[in-house]
């Protein structure tokens, strides 16, 4: 398990409302969200056809010009 080192802070009353991190923590949790989506996407995926190369291309080249060509 990351080991999260923060400081709290509160209002005057004691209330927190906010944290600070290091920034290599931060970065930590940024990478372990980051692998999380693409874990998922992935997945979410994996089960697709697979296009050849020329489809590919194809395919790519319509996203770019907003066209679908089928």
């Amino acid at each position: 398990m990351l080991d999260i080192h923060h400081q709290s802070i509160t209002t005057e009353d004691g209330k927190p409302v906010g944290v600070i991190l290091d920034i290599a923590t931060f970065q930590k949790i940024e990478t372990i969200i980051e692998n999380y989506g693409l874990s998922h996407l992935m997945n979410e995926v994996e089960d697709d056809e697979e296009l050849d190369r020329e489809s590919a291309i194809k395919f790519y080249k319509s996203t770019i010009t907003g066209q679908n060509n089928g």
